[in-house]
């Protein structure tokens, strides 16, 4: 079941014009993260046209009761159970379907400079072959958010990436493929995928490639979209132009082992989805295999680690 405020879901008139963007943020128990977020949003959303749809995951931390208090404005929907993250943007989505011309999928652990929003979008103007486009993101400690560029983890690229290759060699264009660390971070450049943190869309790619693969629950659902994108013949663009704060992981920190789970069922998808027809059972079985090694290992790891 899914509770959603009265305000939640205005039919759009045919003769309405479009809102400039419609932005989609999924929480879950990261209550004053999201307040900073919100506030971050109210710039760039004084100068656009634009709505704010938060799903909350049944996060129980007063994060529904803050939004509703402090933001009236957002278009509110309180699921009743944790449903994933691609799940819980989608019922956003398919809300604003038809309202925006752009689409941005926002985390709540993300804190906007002024004009983030609206440089984006005029980067998206300048060039209509671009479906996708995302920022430079920083981490709270001032480093670049790696994810935030990448390419697509073929067999070849996750290996040199899981067994350390990238490490030994950052500067090598083979070996750090994944990350890109061979390439300057304030290098404007398009990619594979951006990161699903700070995610900018046009309406035209949704309606064409569809929404989040809820096969994926936590992690790989902005890979997996930006696969489909360029697949459907958009580019990916970096735009390391506007630089966006990320304050990582403040959600998963919260459940470490299904968050380690989660990032390696959404391996196991994404390669079984995009890469296991191109192989044989054999080395699709070996694949998996090193999958599960790998979660093992992490899980190992992780429990050995000091409690935070």
């Amino acid at each position: 079941m899914v509770l959603t405020d009265t305000n939640a879901s205005t039919p759009r008139d045919a003769e309405t014009p479009l809102l400039d963007v419609s932005v989609v943020i999924v929480n879950y128990k990261v209550r004053d993260l999201l307040r900073d977020c919100l506030r971050s949003l109210e710039h760039d959303l004084a100068t656009l046209t634009g709505e704010v749809w938060v799903v909350d995951n049944a996060s129980g931390d007063g994060s529904v009761e803050m939004v509703r208090e402090e933001f009236p404005w957002v278009r509110l929907i309180a699921s009743t159970w944790n449903r994933g993250y691609g799940a819980a943007n989608n019922l956003a989505i398919r809300e604003a379907a038809g309202r925006y011309r752009y689409l941005l999928i926002l985390n709540p652990d993300t804190k906007l400079p002024p004009n983030a929003l609206v440089d984006t979008i005029a980067e998206m103007e300048r060039h209509p072959d671009i479906g996708a486009l995302g920022p430079k993101l920083i981490r709270g400690d001032g480093t670049l958010d790696r994810a935030c560029r990448r390419s697509f983890p073929s067999p070849e690229v996750a290996f040199y990436r899981l067994f350390g290759l990238a490490r030994l060699f950052p500067n090598h264009p083979r070996f750090a493929r994944y990350n890109l660390l061979n390439v300057d971070e304030d290098t404007a450049m398009d990619v594979d995928s951006v990161c699903g943190a700070y995610m900018l869309l046009r309406r035209e790619v949704v309606e064409r490639v569809g929404m989040f693969d809820e096969a994926y629950r936590m992690y790989g659902e902005d890979l997996d979209w930006a696969y489909r994108i360029k697949a459907a013949g958009w580019r990916v663009r970096y735009h390391p132009a506007v630089t966006v704060l990320h304050l990582k992981g403040q959600s998963s920190r919260q459940r470490p082992v299904s968050s380690i789970r989660a990032f390696y069922d959404a391996m196991r998808v994404f390669y079984d989805k995009h890469y296991a027809r191109e192989h044989d059972a054999a080395f699709n079985l070996a694949v998996h295999g090193g999958i599960g090694l790998l979660e093992m290992a992490a899980l190992a790891r992780n429990r050995f680690k000091p409690a935070r």
